[in-house]
């Protein structure tokens, strides 16, 4: 990043471009607030700023819904042990629990990456790191994530192979998947998929295109990060190099 350095009265103010000063406030990444600056959503110094290379310095007032925004440059990042029956969403217009009230107020301006179903459990990555929460969700990144999943339903060699291969939904087929078989009887079996997309419902969707119902899902891993010994509905800080 380039910098520009200003003296006045011994003090060295640090001039930013806008975009990365607004992604640094958590409102997204930087390609996200671009749009915002497109839109002429931001206000600097009292006047709508539509130029991306608008440079930010100390003593500056930006505001975005007439707040004012302040500089984080301190990233965070959390994993938290989702339970069932809580959204993952900021609100929700039918009055369900949402993620965030899991965690104090000091936390509710991370960013959830990637999301789990409703009735689904386990591991959610939350960070202020715009740029990180872009590079995550990108689908040429592929992040490895693991679920242990209970199904009803006879699971054989043929279906194994069937949902490992990848399976059609919505007329596009899913990328190859790991599937292993934890245990096992005649009607319903634990098994652990890793699965390298993030669309909506997939591995639900999967399991019932081979005649298997879900009947728990719980992700216990994302990249390197295991869910471990975090509880239920808790949370734990991690660092960056836990995830990758």
């Amino acid at each position: 990043m380039t910098r520009f350095f200003f003296f006045q009265l011994n003090a060295i103010i640090i001039s930013m471009r806008i975009n990365k000063f607004l992604a640094q406030c958590n409102l997204g990444s930087r390609r996200k607030v671009e749009e915002l600056i497109k839109n002429g959503e931001i206000v600097v110094n009292g006047k709508v700023c539509q130029d991306l290379g608008t440079q930010i310095n100390d003593g500056d007032y930006v505001k975005y819904n007439g707040k004012i925004l302040r500089n984080n440059t301190s990233n965070i990042y959390i994993a938290l042990n989702k339970p069932k029956n809580y959204i993952v969403s900021r609100s929700d217009e039918f009055g369900r629990k949402t993620i965030y009230e899991l965690l104090p107020e000091k936390l509710h301006n991370l960013k959830y990456i990637g999301r789990l179903d409703y009735d689904s459990e386990g591991l959610l990555v939350l960070t202020n790191d715009g740029d990180f929460a872009n590079e995550l969700t990108h689908p040429k990144y592929k992040l490895a994530k693991t679920y242990e999943v209970f199904v009803e339903g006879i699971i054989n060699r043929d279906k194994i192979k069937a949902l490992e291969k990848g399976i059609v939904i919505e007329r596009k087929k899913t990328l190859p998947a790991i599937v292993k078989i934890i245990k096992q009887n005649k009607n319903n079996a634990l098994l652990s998929i890793t699965i390298y997309e993030g669309r909506k419902r997939q591995i639900r969707l999967m399991l019932q295109a081979v005649e298997c119902e879900v009947k728990s899902l719980i992700r216990v891993k994302i990249g390197n990060l295991d869910l471990g010994d975090i509880k239920l509905g808790k949370y734990k800080i991690i660092q960056k190099k836990d995830i990758l």
